[in-house]
């Protein structure tokens, strides 16, 4: 029977980095679930950087079905985590089902892959001081306040946490994140 992975998002992630990862790991034989506060379709958005613009810009991206609700979630049951970015862990952060999920898959120091503003969730539980990460560059003043080591690159790996920037670094993202699968096979 494959392993299994849970990514957990909800409305408002980024297209990419949701569906990439979810793509990506069934292709190398792996069960995914999709978790998020509720078992409903989920609306994903497109973050771009438009000329003339300080920040990014959002748009409508696609939408996907929830598997479960977090409520429904046995962390016990998944050999890793995937956390997308985008605007949906601004709020996620905030739900209590959530954080007892994220903190299980660390106090059993399984493989973690956040990407974005998925580094939200993680210093949401206090999961990241003293490691290496990166994150959206807008987040490095929240990685530091977290206790973590910021680094401005596409991709980090500390030991089972895999961080990268933004969706243009999903392919080295997955790339690193697949290599610690492999290790802990």
């Amino acid at each position: 029977m494959p392993a299994k992975i849970l990514i957990i998002t909800g409305d408002a992630a980024e297209s990419l980095g949701v569906l990439y990862p979810y793509q990506r790991l069934r292709e190398e034989g792996y069960d995914v679930d999709i978790a998020a506060p509720a078992r409903k379709t989920l609306r994903f958005v497109v973050h771009d950087v438009e000329p003339g613009y300080d920040t990014y810009t959002e748009k409508p991206g696609y939408t996907w079905p929830a598997d479960l609700a977090f409520c429904e979630v046995d962390p016990g049951a998944y050999a890793a985590l995937v956390i997308p970015g985008g605007r949906a862990p601004e709020y996620l952060r905030n739900d209590l089902e959530l954080r007892k999920i994220l903190k299980a898959f660390f106090d059993a120091d399984k493989p973690v892959a956040q990407i974005c503003h998925g580094a939200l969730l993680t210093a949401a539980i206090d999961s990241l001081r003293g490691r290496r990460v990166t994150a959206h560059p807008a987040l490095e003043l929240d990685m530091q306040v977290a206790g973590a080591h910021f680094e401005d690159t596409g991709t980090v790996a500390d030991g089972t946490l895999v961080s990268a920037r933004a969706w243009p670094d999903v392919a080295s993202w997955m790339r690193e994140f697949l290599g610690v699968l492999r290790e802990r096979a």
